[in-house]
């Protein structure tokens, strides 16, 4: 295997070292993955949930709280329609429990059993049947034209609240709350499905407690600049600035009602950082003559942030950890706009204990849809992980306790390996119903029973994807030639259809492209679709758009379903559309590891997990670090393993400490590559080895070498 570790220029480490008040070696790690930019290092360094970007910013989800808050003036029946995966069982979940503990009428429904994915006519049938008149779809409904069509018709109203790609033409909704809308202004597209639950049901709280909701404000400020004067001034709605105006004025040289200043400001309600000082300088500026109505928030911001009494917006400026990190050149009023969305955030108690309860859920479902864990995903996981540790929410704590992870420190991966695999078994078993009822539960000994269940369900989903495979892999090793070696395909009435995504997934790894796995149904097809080796998947899926009942997903997972009889149809389109896949052109990676950092000797010691802490939480689009170390001696080889002992374990002596090193699939080169007493080389990552009660600090090599003399 080739190790490539990248040049870096070590003046940008220092810079970034220095500026973001972080280690070297963790400065150096973010340099070597490209991460140079503030606003991307923010969510690496900063774990503040003032940093989660603001909800009402999210295209139409103000109309979605009006809507909402209606239905409960009115005591309107709602109903909650999820999916049935992980990412759309925590959605329903948080929706349905929101709602409910603000007293509303609500019902929640989940696809079971073979039914497809998504908004379901039959479901809206039967909700107005019994005088229903909203639906709230989370994790679904970007796709549902018809279902939303017919539930007008009813008289229902839907607000739709997604993360899948939107098509061309958009249901008929009351509201659509996407962020991957094409006019959405939000600064984040890779929400999770309960992550866009979760802005939703927070702007609800926001818009019941605050009585700035839904009304304008003005933030007005202005300053000298050689020999005149910048009037700067923005307007924020639910905290979110919605227009800005800047006019920079000589004083004596223009009236005031020639500048923007008066419509802009007409009818707002305008606040200040020292009146005394704005008045004297608009006085300075138009005369004595001009008088604004304004309000001095210092004083008020002062109670709620003591740090901020007495200091200026320009001394503020130096303090703020926000102007810091942002990639712009920032003024007073950014301080200003940042200091006001903080106090109003600590006014009303923005965070509670319900908003933390509910970052668990959205941290577990961001997790189990696998994305990218940047920007306010990881603010979104790292809180959630830390309040499910200190303190799990109802039903989760259940979980916890029946996978044995409840003394556990509970990671990222701990999530994905154990946790999602436990509620998702719910859904790909046909009953996910049983996952969102144990996280809505009350009562302690149900919670008890279901989780029970869940595990059951759980081990008996491992059980049937082992079989599947056996089926699975040679069929889709045999599909490569049909379809240009590009991508692998398998399918029948074998495959179970809650494994088709798991046998996808298997597939991708295994063949490293593309893959495709359907299970036959009695007249229908369902169909999971897994990317590999960066290729969208949008093509197919706007290709046979014409063939799917249903369909939808991200650009690298999918799923859909059609008649059995457009089957033939699908694959002859598929075979065609996998002769204009090319990686040809893909530098080939299997044989490169790519390193992070080498550490010296003296840096391995248990203190090197405060690096791998502070980088965490490690999955897509945050590969755990990767690093190097040379001239250690290997003390002592042990073989591991069940079936011909493969693996190997190695304690490697770094002078001061020794590390336990798990190499897998390793055995055949002992011996040949490495051997007891030998100095050797190793790429590694780290990790905390829990067994029987207790955790001990482990390398994972990834390769191992002898060292050159």
């Amino acid at each position: 295997m080739n190790w490539i570790k990248k040049d870096i220029p070590q003046e940008l480490v220092r810079e970034i070292a220095a500026k973001y008040n972080c280690d070297p070696l963790v400065a150096s790690i973010l340099v070597r993955r490209g991460l140079v930019n503030g606003e991307d290092i923010r969510y690496f360094l900063e774990d503040d949930l003032r940093y989660l970007h603001n909800a009402f910013e999210l295209p139409n989800i103000e109309d979605a709280v009006d809507r909402i808050l209606a239905a409960k003036e009115e005591g309107e029946k709602i109903l909650i329609f999820g999916d049935r995966d992980v990412d759309g069982i925590t959605s329903t979940a948080m929706m349905a429990g929101g709602l409910q503990k603000l007293g509303m009428d609500v019902t929640w429904r989940l696809p079971v059993g073979d039914e497809p994915y998504g908004l379901s006519t039959r479901a809206v049938e039967e909700f107005a049947s019994n005088a229903g008149t909203l639906v709230i779809t989370v994790d679904c409904g970007i796709s549902n034209i018809a279902e939303v069509a017919r539930a007008k018709e009813l008289g229902v109203d839907v607000i739709i609240t997604d993360h899948h790609n939107p098509q061309d033409e958009l249901p008929d909704a009351i509201a659509i709350v996407n962020p991957k809308l094409k006019d959405s202004r939000y600064p984040f597209r890779d929400l999770a499905g309960c992550g866009v639950a979760y802005k939703l049901i927070s702007a609800l709280r926001f818009a019941l407690k605050s009585d700035l909701y839904g009304q304008p404000v003005c933030l007005f400020n202005t300053r000298p600049v050689n020999g005149a004067y910048i009037i700067e001034t923005a307007k924020l709605r639910n905290m979110a600035v919605v227009d800005r105006i800047t006019e920079t004025v000589v004083p004596g040289m223009i009236d005031i009602t020639r500048t923007r200043l008066p419509a802009f400001l007409e009818g707002q309600q305008i606040f200040v950082w020292d009146e005394r000082q704005q008045k004297l300088t608009l006085s300075k500026i138009f005369g004595k003559g001009v008088d604004v109505q304004m309000f001095d928030i210092a004083r008020e911001i002062e109670k709620e942030i003591p740090q901020t009494a007495g200091k200026s917006l320009l001394r503020l400026k130096e303090m703020s950890s926000f102007i810091r990190y942002s990639s712009k050149d920032c003024d007073e009023l950014d301080v200003f706009i940042n200091l006001f969305t903080s106090f109003i955030q600590k006014r009303e108690n923005h965070f509670t204990e319900e908003d933390m309860a509910d970052l668990q859920l959205a941290c577990l479902g961001t997790v189990a849809d696998i994305m990218p864990l940047v920007n306010e995903n990881r603010v979104i996981v790292r809180a959630g992980l830390t309040d499910m540790q200190k303190n799990p929410r109802s039903g989760l704590s259940d979980l916890l306790i029946k996978l044995d992870l409840a003394a556990r420190r509970i990671t990222a991966r701990a999530l994905s390996w154990t946790l999602c695999p436990a509620v998702n078994a719910a859904g790909r078993m046909g009953s996910p119903e049983k996952a969102a009822r144990l996280l809505l539960e009350q009562d302690g000994g149900a919670r008890l029973s279901l989780a029970g269940e869940l595990y059951d369900m759980n081990e008996e989903r491992k059980r049937l994807g082992s079989e599947t495979w056996t089926f699975v892999e040679p069929l889709a090793a045999s599909s490569l030639a049909e379809f240009n070696n590009t991508f692998a395909v398998a399918y029948g009435k074998e495959i179970f259809r809650g494994v088709t995504g798991i046998m996808a997934n298997r597939m991708i790894n295994f063949f490293k492209t593309p893959a495709l796995a359907a299970s036959f149904g009695e007249y229908t097809v369902t169909g999971s679709l897994r990317s590999a080796r960066g290729y969208d998947l949008t093509p197919i899926l706007d290709q046979c758009a014409d063939l799917f009942i249903d369909k939808g997903g991200h650009d690298y997972a999918a799923g859909f379903s059609m008649e059995k009889r457009h089957w033939e149809t699908f694959l002859e389109r598929l075979k065609t559309i996998s002769q204009t896949i090319d990686f040809s052109e893909e530098e080939e990676t299997s044989e490169d590891i790519i390193v992070d950092a080498e550490l010296p000797l003296s840096y391995l010691n248990p203190d090197i997990f405060k690096v791998i802490d502070r980088l965490e939480p490690f999955g897509a689009g945050n590969e755990p670090i990767t690093f190097m170390a040379k001239k250690m001696r290997a003390q002592e080889i042990q073989f591991m393993g069940k079936n011909g002992a493969n693996h190997v374990k190695i304690t490697l002596d770094t002078g001061k400490y020794k590390w336990p090193a798990v190499y897998w699939n390793a055995a055949e080169k002992v011996k040949k590559d490495f051997d007891v007493n030998n100095v050797v080389d190793v790429v590694f990552r780290l990790n905390r080895n829990w067994y029987n009660g207790t955790e001990t600090p482990q390398m994972i090599a990834l390769d191992v070498k002898r060292s050159e003399e």
